[in-house]
């Protein structure tokens, strides 16, 4: 006779899944230590001086003329004699360049002066798939190698952005280290400042996100029934003064906003000076966007009737996975050209290979070697991508009266 198997235990649906949740996240903590060794943290790679020239806006000779001159940062030279600048270098020479030409000091370091408002810009859509977590992440990325200084705000339990800037939630965002810290109703809430973290980006800080920010969901019905919401305490106001703590260190905040219509992405279209909605070019999705801004616009209309104020600097739609060669996608994007006019970008963001290639490892193009993923398909990604955030910074400045 065999012998009497044990029996195995029953696997309730729960376990099941959380065992699958454990499997997967050791699987990404392993693929992230072989892409980052050996100390698993995300570093920015270096930018070849043609790459630094047509950031700043000027000529790679002149550049070469002020490393031979010894004045600016010194960058770093190949064995073939290339020259090469980390983006703190790059910042170093906007420092550099504004003082040495100070009538283009306000090109060369284009952030706030005095007097000039804090930009939050909210990036909302509450349909799955609209790309809004790859627009906030290459907005970001686009306004601190243009000289901003950046707060990235992962409002997104899902924490797209954070596994973007380079962190696994689960494991390296702790207890009451996401914006929750920052907000919550009770003695442990944090100064924003806890919560805020540097960036191998130089330039961007990040406020990361996890499953955490969900119980700011779920606490607000009930300090609103117990009284713990009302005044300068409402729900909808303490995103805004958890960013009014930090404002004087920042140019621009950008939010990654869930995607659903819950307290966190209020409080998030409060404290926000515009909108940025992103739309893919899809007549489901644009059904969907129908949706979004009719419930937006109530929920809006509750806050202002609570004693919220809402008077963004501009709203925005941009298209994004845009195929140009798609007649019914080009269709679309002149139907919504025809409906919302200016209020649409010009440019749009292009549909690729290279920027659905590089976030297979949790990159943007901007951190990629142009000729890592096709110099062709390098080129039209990303000058697609500069055209949106480009028209999106001259919103900004004219908000400053630049």
């Amino acid at each position: 006779m065999l012998p009497a198997q044990a029996e195995r235990p029953i696997e309730t649906s729960s376990t099941h899944v959380a065992r699958h949740a454990a499997i997967l996240s050791g699987q990404l903590r392993s693929l992230r230590s072989a892409m980052f060794p050996p100390s698993s943290v995300k570093s920015l790679r270096s930018f070849t001086s043609g790459e630094v020239a047509r950031v700043l806006g000027v000529s790679d000779g002149y550049l070469r003329q002020l490393s031979l001159d010894g004045l600016g940062p010194k960058p770093v030279l190949s064995s073939g004699g290339r020259r090469s600048y980390s983006l703190a270098q790059i910042n170093d020479l906007r420092t550099y360049l504004a003082r040495a030409r100070p009538k283009e000091a306000l090109h060369f370091q284009p952030g706030r002066r005095s007097g000039d408002k804090l930009q939050v810009l909210a990036v909302a859509n509450f349909k799955g798939g609209s790309a809004k977590t790859t627009t906030s992440l290459y907005l970001t990325q686009y306004l601190a190698l243009h000289g901003f200084r950046v707060l990235a705000i992962d409002l997104d339990p899902q924490a797209s952005l954070s596994a973007m800037f380079g962190y696994q939630p689960e494991f390296e965002i702790g207890e009451n280290e996401t914006l929750y810290g920052a907000i919550r109703y009770d003695a442990s809430r944090r100064s924003m400042r806890d919560v805020i973290r540097a960036t191998y980006f130089d330039g961007v800080s990040l406020v990361p996100g996890n499953l955490e920010l969900m119980e700011f969901e779920h606490d607000t019905p009930r300090a609103i029934a117990d009284g713990k919401a009302r005044g300068s305490q409402m729900f909808f106001r303490r995103v805004a003064a958890a960013i009014e703590e930090v404002a004087d260190e920042f140019d621009v905040v950008v939010i990654d906003c869930p995607p659903q219509l819950g307290y966190l992405t209020l409080g998030a279209l409060n404290a926000a000076t515009a909108m940025v909605v992103t739309i893919h070019p899809q007549m489901v999705d644009v059904a969907s966007m129908s949706q979004f801004l009719l419930m937006t616009a109530d929920l809006m209309s509750v806050i202002e009737d609570a004693g919220g104020h809402i008077d963004h600097d501009f709203l925005r739609y941009v298209v994004t996975r845009h195929d140009p060669n798609d007649v019914p996608e080009a269709q679309i994007v002149a139907l919504l050209r025809g409906l919302f006019v200016n209020d649409v970008l010009r440019a749009t963001a292009w549909k690729s290979t290279a920027i659905a290639n590089a976030g297979l490892t949790k990159q943007s193009l901007y951190e990629l070697d142009r000729g890592s993923v096709g110099r062709a398909a390098y080129d039209r990604a990303l000058e697609s991508i500069d055209a949106v955030n480009a028209e999106i910074v001259d919103l900004v400045k004219r908000v400053w009266g630049r």
